[in-house]
């Protein structure tokens, strides 16, 4: 009966964990999530990076630089976009670019980022130079509208500006596409879309007063676009076709004439907010133990320390036990000596005559002197016997009395 019952139960288990199988397919489905991971490599630093690989896809010239580089000479229909601040820009690098706009360049630059604490102006400044003065604080944003696009608003983090004694050249208004000898749309035109999204933020500038948030302007042979931010450009920003239809215009000017150079800063974040989002593999258990190691080290809590006993006369009792210990191994003539020796040092300090004499005459001068019966006397000076406890204690005692009445 042993194996039909093994098989039994062997046939219960695997009709359970077939039943288990069979539910879990009926009440489970297999679906697939996409889970965005941070960029990493050069995306993770270069808020550039998406841009400069449109390009490059597009078929236009296109590097990164980190940051503006003298040495490296610029071709005459080359594009520079400076994400950064302008006015960290030295006085050569600023003569130089605008010398190269001048040749036919094309150059776009943000006005600074907006701050509590005003800066002050830099007449060697390229926006100073450029006649471009930052108004106010952020806040006010430009609405931008793409047909068949939901609607957008850009400019809000940006510092609008105005123009000192220059005039901008709006190649939108009022003006048609023309086309190359080629046959091909000229990469400086401005689609009619894009155009009366223009139009649109110009309409609005003037009624609000609040300054441009983009201006063209004509420098030489070349163009210089300021923008109030570069934030459509960046990488997470460029998945949008209208900030990819705005990136298209503003690049347009040289589109295909030569290599677009993309300056930007790296951003670096702050040193601790590197090592507290991830170092804390490393700080976090050293952390706990630097805890533990102080939870061990503290004084525990609990009631209030008793109150410190008393201090006691040490010395006395070590004295004491010295005693005993002599009395109790047979010394006691050395303790009964000692005494005697006190008591003839205060004896001849007190009586010298008394304590030269010696014999009976001594113990008579003695006896005397201290008004106790020469027997006593007598008695109190020779040297008890080793086993003799009583008679040394009585002895020692006598001494300390005849010491005293000196």
């Amino acid at each position: 009966m042993r194996w039909p019952a093994r098989i039994g139960w062997g046939l219960l288990a695997a009709l359970a964990i077939a039943s288990g199988v069979a539910w879990f397919l009926h009440t489970h489905e297999r679906v697939e999530d996409t889970v965005p991971l941070p960029p990493r490599g050069e995306a993770a630093y270069n808020p550039l990076y998406a841009l400069r690989e449109s390009l490059r896809a597009a078929g236009v010239p296109a590097e990164s630089r980190r940051r503006l580089d003298g040495e490296r000479a610029l071709g005459v229909r080359d594009t520079v976009l400076m994400i950064g601040d302008p006015g960290t820009a030295s006085p050569g690098d600023v003569q130089r670019l605008l010398d190269w706009a001048e040749s036919g360049g094309h150059l776009l630059v943000r006005t600074p980022p907006w701050t509590r604490r005003p800066r002050e102006a830099q007449a060697w400044g390229l926006l100073e130079r450029l006649g471009v003065q930052p108004v106010g604080a952020p806040g006010q944003c430009a609405s931008l509208h793409i047909e068949g696009q939901s609607p957008h608003v850009e400019f809000c983090r940006g510092q609008r500006f105005v123009l000192v004694d220059r005039t901008p050249e709006l190649r939108w208004e009022g003006e048609a596409p023309s086309a190359r000898a080629d046959g091909a749309p000229d990469a400086g035109a401005v689609d009619p879309q894009m155009r009366a999204v223009l139009d649109r933020l110009e309409q609005q500038r003037r009624a609000s007063g609040a300054g441009l948030v983009y201006a063209r302007l004509v420098h030489g042979a070349g163009r210089i676009d300021v923008l109030a931010d570069f934030d459509f450009l960046e990488n997470a920003s460029l998945r949008d076709v209208p900030h990819q239809r705005l990136a298209r215009q503003i690049l347009a000017p040289n589109w295909g004439h030569g290599t677009m150079h993309l300056v930007y800063a790296a951003r670096v974040p702050p040193l601790w907010w590197l090592l507290l989002t991830r170092g804390w593999m490393a700080w976090g258990p050293l952390l706990l133990a630097l805890a533990a190691w102080l939870w061990m080290r503290t004084q525990r809590f609990g009631p209030l320390l008793p109150t410190p006993p008393l201090a006691r006369r040490a010395l006395l009792e070590h004295v004491g036990a010295s005693g005993e210990h002599l009395v109790r191994y047979g010394r006691a003539a050395l303790l009964h000596e000692a005494v005697r020796a006190a008591f003839y040092d205060r004896l001849r300090r007190r009586d010298p005559l008394a304590a030269a004499l010696e014999g009976e005459a001594g113990i008579e001068a003695i006896a005397t002197r201290t008004g106790l019966p020469p027997r006593d006397v007598r008695q109190a000076l020779q040297p008890p016997k080793p086993d003799d406890a009583a008679a040394f204690r009585q002895r020692v005692a006598r001494l300390i009395q005849m010491r005293r009445r000196l």
